[in-house]
């Protein structure tokens, strides 16, 4: 049995992986405590259902997004922008390496499989796409604030955009077995038509 100070850590990344190359509901608790090398005792005091470690396992994947966000900021307003595009593939570019293929978007994934199912994690996973638009906006109005965006193009509705098309790439990606680099250049290109000219 593994250390109980890193218990609950364990147990959150070892669903992260289940969950990600498997599904939500394909994996049994007793499952994930072999995965992680815990009791079933110690996921329930850390956890009391499957759906909050399903929270706990969303808010890994969101610190882990965000990270990569800030990770390559880029010098100009152009470079920031293309660097959510840079982000999202680098992300599903480890996936692809470690999975040895896409396997989709770990909120993408959990809203389909259970937003329909689970209202309390549906809302959990609303306010993590929230985040996510949020975040993305920023960089928008950047870019608007430095010129970078082309005439009449509204920061708010690029992010709102992005989103939808990032998390529409990596599904089609998954379904039609394409390569991570499909998902970022797909992003790159929809940010591109709403630069200015010359933008570099």
């Amino acid at each position: 049995m593994g250390r109980t100070s890193d218990s609950r850590e364990r147990i959150v990344r070892a669903s992260a992986r289940l969950f990600l190359s498997r599904s939500y509901g394909a994996v049994s608790v007793d499952e994930l405590c072999a995965a992680a090398d815990v009791r079933k005792g110690s996921f329930y005091y850390f956890f009391p259902s499957k759906a909050e470690l399903a929270k706990a396992v969303i808010d890994l994947h969101t610190d882990g997004l965000f990270a990569q966000l800030s990770a390559a900021p880029g010098a100009s307003a152009a470079e920031r922008l293309r660097g959510v595009a840079d982000a999202v593939g680098a992300i599903q570019t480890r996936f692809e390496s470690k999975y040895g293929r896409i396997v989709g978007c770990p909120f993408g994934n959990l809203a389909a499989e259970l937003s329909t199912v689970d209202d309390e994690l549906r809302e959990h996973l609303a306010s993590t796409f929230a985040r996510w638009e949020r975040e993305f906006a920023v960089v928008c109005h950047q870019a608007r604030a430095d010129g970078a965006l082309r005439e009449g193009v509204d920061p708010d509705r690029l992010a709102h955009s992005l989103l939808a098309l990032a998390q529409g790439q990596i599904l089609l990606a998954k379904v039609a077995n394409l390569s991570a680099a499909s998902i970022s250049a797909a992003l790159r290109e929809h940010i591109d038509v709403h630069l200015r000219e010359g933008v570099a």
